[in-house]
């Protein structure tokens, strides 16, 4: 699903359902993969249900370093709890109930990636409030009534756009080390035609905006999609020609 969403460069590994949980992938998660000692000190007074949803994401991290050629190794949180990649690597982790995903790409074809996933059902109540922009609550208002999702079933674009803005503040924070609000990135989505919502998003910065290769980023893209009761967001920061 989130490899849909990215460049070809990015490699994507994720579980699904019983996966996470060990299934086919063993109790600790793919592969019967086990945490790495400073890793299961993070987690030591956690519950189960976190214990398995860290272990099975960073196991899809260490699927990925592999697949780039990159030696398993522990993933940390650094500043502000963001995810430390080996060095030559950039990407992102997300997980909900029943899905744990991880993307990784190397630092030479991308400047930054954020992926997110939430399972496909409203926010509760009184949280899109703390979220939205006015402007991006009416644009919500209009996709609703316009744009219903497959086969007339509704696509909850209040929740879209909290996952949404999930991936702009993981790609954001590598490049700048600082705190993104919600209210400082106003987003628009684009519904494409087809059987499985689907479609893009921008993100307008309403702050100083990142310098990648030496010119300030204004606005983020990114890619969304509906399927199997979740929905998923990613957000891929190319390199800025010369």
């Amino acid at each position: 699903m989130i490899e849909e969403l990215l460049p070809a460069t990015v490699v994507a590994v994720e579980a699904h359902g019983d996966e996470t949980a060990g299934g086919v992938y063993g109790a600790d998660g793919p592969g019967g993969a086990t945490l790495y000692p400073e890793e299961q000190a993070l987690v030591a007074r956690a519950v189960p249900k976190r214990v398995r949803e860290f272990t099975v994401v960073r196991a899809c991290a260490r699927r990925a370093m592999e697949k780039l050629g990159v030696p398993p190794q522990p993933v940390l949180p650094g500043l502000r709890g963001a995810p430390q990649w080996p060095a030559g690597l950039v990407g992102s982790m997300t997980h909900c109930e029943g899905y744990c995903a991880a993307a990784l790409v190397r630092e030479t074809d991308l400047a930054s990636v954020g992926i997110d996933a939430e399972p496909h059902q409203p926010l509760p109540e009184g949280v899109l409030g703390s979220v939205a922009l006015p402007t991006e609550e009416a644009h919500l208002r209009a996709l609703s009534a316009h744009a219903p999702g497959a086969h007339g079933d509704p696509v909850h674009w209040d929740r879209l756009l909290f996952s949404a803005k999930e991936s702009v503040y993981k790609a954001w924070f590598p490049l700048t080390g600082k705190w993104l609000d919600f209210s400082e990135a106003d987003i628009e989505f684009t519904a494409a035609p087809g059987p499985q919502p689907h479609g893009t998003f921008r993100a307008r910065l309403l702050v100083p905006g990142p310098v990648v290769d030496g010119r300030e980023l204004g606005c983020f893209d990114g890619r969304w999609t509906v399927r199997r009761g979740l929905l998923a967001t990613a957000v891929s920061v190319p390199h800025q020609p010369a």
